[in-house]
C-alpha cells in the first residue's frame, strides 16, 4: 500500500510539473502588456521599461520561468502587478469562499443522486425510473447560467425568498451566508447530481445481478437488507472515482457561477486577473486550482484502494 501511494505521488508531481509549463506558457500567450495595464495609458517608455525591470518581463522566458517555479515550491507565488499584494495571501482569501461553494455543492449533488440512483436502480423500468432517467438528462443538458438566472428570476425577483447575489462570510452570520450560497450551490451541483444519479444507478443494477445478491436473496434476507447491507458499498466505488473527476469541473463551473451571483471566489478572481493582464495572479490562482485536483483525485485513488481490497492486491501484482 505504501509503495502505491509514493507510486501515485510520484505521478502527481510529474503532472502539477507539467501543469506548471502549460499554465507558463499559457499565461504568456495573453495578448497586452502587463506594464502597460499596470502603469496606464499615460506612461512614458521609460516608465514601462522600469517596470518590466522590476517584475523581470524582459527576461528569457526560461528564466522567467526558473524563478517563477522555484519561489512556487517555497510557498511564494509572487505579487500582483495589479494590486501590489501578496498572491499567496489574495488566494487565501477567496480560496475558503471557493471551497465553500464546492462543499455545498457536493452535498446537494450527493444528497440527490446517491438516493434517486438507488431507488431507481432498485424500481429498474419503473415511472420512477423512467422519471429519474430524464432529470438526469435534463440536469446533465442544462447550462449553468440559464438554470442560475432562472433561479434568480423564480427565488428572488418573484417571491422574495432568497437574495439574488452577494456574499456573506459565515462566521460573520450563518444564516445569511447559507442564504446567499443555497442557489449557486444548487446551480454548480446540479449537473453533477445528474452524472452522480446515472452513475448509481447503473452501478447498482450491475450489483443488484450479481451471484453473491442473488445468493443472499435465497438466503432469505431481506430486500433492504440486500440493498444496504451488500449492494450499496460495491456500487458506490465507481461513483467515489466519478465524484474526484468531476471536482475540476466544479471548479471549472465555479466561474461561471460565481459570476452569476457575485461571489467573490476563485472564479470572479481569475477573470478579474486575466483580463487585467496580472500573470503571477492568474499563474498562482490556476496551479492551485490544479494542485488541488491533484491531490484529490491522489486522494480518490487511495480511497478507492482501501474501500475495493481487490485493488491492492492487483497493484501488488503489477508490481
Amino acid at each position: 500500500m505504501l509503495q502505491v501511494l509514493v507510486r501515485r505521488a510520484f505521478i502527481s508531481v510529474v503532472t502539477l510539473f507539467v501543469i506548471s509549463l502549460i499554465v507558463f506558457a499559457g499565461v504568456r500567450a495573453i495578448p497586452g502588456d502587463p506594464a502597460r495595464v499596470m502603469a496606464g495609458t499615460e506612461a512614458d517608455e521609460a516608465g514601462l521599461e522600469e517596470i518590466r525591470e522590476k517584475y523581470g518581463l524582459d527576461d528569457p522566458l526560461p528564466v522567467q520561468y526558473l524563478r517563477w517555479i522555484g519561489l512556487a515550491v517555497q510557498g511564494d507565488l509572487g505579487e500582483s502587478i495589479r494590486t501590489r499584494e501578496s498572491v499567496a495571501a489574495t488566494i487565501a482569501q477567496k480560496l475558503p469562499i471557493t471551497i465553500e461553494l464546492t462543499g455545498l455543492a457536493i452535498l446537494v449533488a450527493v444528497s440527490i443522486a446517491i438516493p434517486a440512483g438507488v431507488f431507481a436502480a432498485v424500481r429498474r423500468n419503473s415511472a420512477w425510473d423512467m422519471l429519474a432517467s430524464a432529470l438526469s438528462l435534463g440536469g446533465v443538458s442544462v447550462p449553468n447560467f440559464w438554470l442560475g438566472i432562472m433561479l434568480i428570476l423564480l427565488l428572488s425577483v418573484r417571491l422574495g425568498w432568497l437574495p439574488a447575489s452577494g456574499f456573506v462570510p459565515w462566521w460573520e452570520d450563518l444564516a445569511a451566508n447559507l442564504q446567499r450560497m443555497i442557489m449557486p450551490a444548487v446551480v454548480l451541483g446540479t449537473s453533477l447530481a445528474a452524472v452522480l444519479m446515472r452513475q448509481t444507478r447503473n452501478a447498482m443494477i450491475e450489483v443488484l445481478s450479481a451471484d453473491y445478491i442473488r445468493t443472499a436473496r435465497a438466503k432469505g434476507l431481506a430486500q433492504h437488507g440486500v440493498v444496504f447491507r451488500h449492494a450499496i458499498r460495491n456500487a458506490l466505488l465507481p461513483v467515489v472515482t466519478i465524484l474526484g473527476l468531476q471536482m475540476g469541473a466544479l471548479m471549472g463551473g465555479a466561474v461561471v457561477t460565481e459570476q452569476i451571483f457575485v461571489v467573490p471566489g476563485f472564479g470572479r478572481l481569475i477573470v478579474e486577473a486575466v483580463f487585467t493582464r496580472d500573470y503571477p495572479l492568474v499563474q498562482g490562482v490556476v496551479l492551485i486550482s490544479a494542485s488541488a485536483y491533484v491531490v484529490i483525485n491522489l486522494f480518490v485513488d487511495v480511497s478507492y484502494s482501501l474501500l475495493n481490497p481487490r485493488i491492492r492486491v492487483r497493484s501488488a501484482g503489477e508490481r
